[in-house]
């Protein structure tokens, strides 16, 4: 009962069945999630709208695999944000091959279930009515109660403790359309066609085939706006309201350049304002897509300059070794004395980054992000670089007859590893750091490395 057996799927992930896990908030939905796949993959926190995202992963039970979707709660009122959580649930549900309709047993049917259900009507032959928090066999006579709702008996099961689950996941698996198949005999697709993307679980499939590009920056500068403008669909719920991503969100598309794995992640703030709960885990599993990129990029709101978050932010990265794009968000609003003010900020309080291209964008029109993607495609080309040996020896005895090491001299060299490129340098004595800065630079310019980290290791030769 996990999404984690192999690498690649049994079946091409835009062939497996779609099923959608929806309700009204606080029904218990992101636990069922946890439990089908068997890990805490949705964040959980007892309290309403916690899961605002599409959040797909892949699940398998009895041999056969199908995609797994937790969506926000769908509620009938609420403010803009919960209009657009509702509106990522609907669109979910009508691309479902099965629809599991996720109720609270010890409430009743409820105004917030009616909606729900008023949606789910013209899908009706797709839903699956599930009782949740059955906890014991003394609120079976309850769930009963939610025959009322018009789509056939519930089945009982208490997320929480696993109790039915089993049978649940029996039940929905003889609900899935045969495997690969559709009725009348033809390969499937989902339903509206094939997507240009698809979402995949954190830090697993494609990994070694897809490049992995982290979208980071402090809450509420557009890194979702600029997510969806990427893939192409608004898929993460975007808002004037910060937080709004609580959990980091992995989707592989398909471009010019070849595959990409995005991941839109939780804006990042200062410790003193993070709390427990859903926050916390929030601040770790961005950090963790930090970790696992190829390439990340920051994204600074040019309306409010570079902050001093925004430097902790590029330094965090900057110590993962993958290369980072600067990405100035909301450029076309800015007039011409903010935009030098701007460059010159950058220029200054991201010294340390000299090296790391700067793109200016608007991620909501548009603008410049067509820039983007060739980017990325140079700086993830670099990241998995390898130089020849005889090259980069060659090029070395240029670097020092132009400029040697202070009191040492550099026998020769080898690449021993990529993501980033790491070079061994053989020395007679150890390396003063500026000339390392030096080398560093110098051998980022012959090699065309561009914003990549360069590791460099020195071993001092024995007997000098």
């Amino acid at each position: 009962m996990t999404d984690e057996p192999s690498t690649l799927f049994a079946e091409p992930p835009d062939r497996l069945p779609v099923v959608v896990i929806a309700g009204r908030p606080n029904v218990g939905k992101s636990t069922l999630v946890n439990r089908i796949v068997g890990r805490r993959a949705a964040i959980v926190e007892e309290r309403p709208g916690v899961t605002r995202d599409r959040y797909e992963l892949r699940a398998e039970w009895q041999g056969r695999e199908f995609i797994l979707i937790d969506t926000g709660g769908v509620t009938d009122h609420g403010d803009a944000l919960d209009r657009k959580v509702t509106d990522q649930s609907r669109r979910a549900i009508e691309t479902a091959d099965l629809v599991i309709f996720v109720l609270d047993a010890t409430t009743g049917p409820t105004a917030e279930d009616d909606a729900v259900a008023d949606m789910l009507r013209r899908a009706s032959g797709r839903v699956m009515l599930v009782a949740n928090k059955v906890d014991s066999h003394n609120q079976v006579a309850e769930a009963w109660a939610l025959l009322s709702m018009g789509f056939g008996d519930p089945v009982l099961i208490s997320a929480l403790h696993g109790r039915g689950v089993g049978d649940f996941l029996d039940e929905l698996l003889a609900r899935l359309p045969p495997p690969s198949m559709h009725d009348d005999g033809e390969r499937r697709v989902p339903r509206g066609g094939v997507p240009r993307s698809r979402n995949v679980p954190a830090g697993r499939s494609d990994r070694d085939a897809v490049a992995a590009v982290a979208i980071v920056g402090r809450p509420n500068v557009g890194k979702s706006t600029l997510f969806n403008r990427l893939v192409g669909d608004e898929r993460s719920v975007v808002h004037d309201v910060p937080g709004t991503t609580r959990d980091a969100i992995d989707t592989v598309i398909e471009s010019d350049f070849g595959p990409l794995r995005l991941i839109d992640t939780a804006g990042l703030r200062r410790k003193s304002r993070i709390g427990e709960g859903s926050e916390y885990y929030s601040l770790v599993r961005s950090l963790a897509a930090i970790d696992r990129a190829d390439v990340s990029l920051l994204v600074i709101d040019g309306t409010q300059g570079v902050t001093h978050q925004d430097q902790r932010l590029a330094e965090r990265v900057d110590i993962a070794g993958s290369p980072i794009l600067i990405v100035l968000n909301k450029w076309d609003i800015l007039s011409t004395e903010k935009k030098l003010e701007m460059t010159e900020e950058v220029e200054d309080r991201l010294a340390f980054l000299s090296y790391a291209p700067v793109l200016r964008i608007s991620a909501l029109t548009g603008l410049g992000v067509n820039r983007l993607l060739p980017a990325l495609r140079e700086t993830i080309d670099a990241y998995h670089r390898r130089i020849p040996t005889g090259r980069l020896n060659d090029e070395l005895k240029s670097i020092q007859a132009a400029h040697p090491a202070p009191g040492a001299r550099i026998l020769y060299a080898a690449q021993g590893a990529i993501d980033p490129p790491t070079i061994t340098l053989f020395t007679t004595r150890k390396l003063d750091p500026s000339y390392l800065r030096y080398l560093t630079r110098a051998l980022r310019e012959r090699f065309d490395l561009g914003p990549t980290t360069v590791k460099l290791r020195v071993r001092v030769r024995g007997g000098h």
